[in-house]
């Protein structure tokens, strides 16, 4: 249970750092153009994707610190984190799709791996979400028959 209280509390963190790092990007990009000449020349579209990307990337630890909130409740099966978990898997695909094209305007190897990842990310979530749908059909199931 420690770690699972550790882990909600980073994700807390994360959650504030998000919002923080998605705001700050006009700032950032601006300074990451004096290194990289992308940035300067697609300053307003990459600002656009990457700030929706980040808006993404915080409503995933939004529903993540949802779903934390179940476990510490000792009553993670439920229809509420299997509809977070099929959130978490279209936030996912839009952060992989926002990043092909940005791939257009700088591409860096970072970007091409965001990509796996979060198309990984989606795919892995859908799943647990059927995994969880079947879970609370039978956790209803048995505590009907109770």
């Amino acid at each position: 249970m420690k770690i699972t209280k550790f882990t909600k509390a980073l994700l807390d963190f994360m959650l504030w750092a998000g919002i923080l790092a998605a705001f700050s990007l006009p700032v950032s990009l601006k300074i990451l153009g004096d290194y990289f000449p992308e940035y300067r020349r697609y300053y307003l579209p990459l600002l656009v994707f990457l700030f929706l990307s980040g808006i993404f990337a915080v409503l995933i630890i939004r529903e993540l610190r949802s779903m934390f909130r179940t476990v510490l409740a000792s009553d993670c099966f439920v229809e509420k984190n299997v509809t977070s978990l099929k959130r978490m898997s279209v936030y996912s695909f839009c952060i992989a799709g926002l990043t092909v094209i940005r791939l257009f305007l700088a591409t860096t190897p970072a970007a091409m791996v965001e990509v796996l990842v979060f198309l990984i990310a989606g795919l892995f979530s859908r799943v647990l979400a059927d995994v969880f749908d079947q879970a609370v059909t039978y956790k209803l199931e048995n505590d009907l028959t109770i």
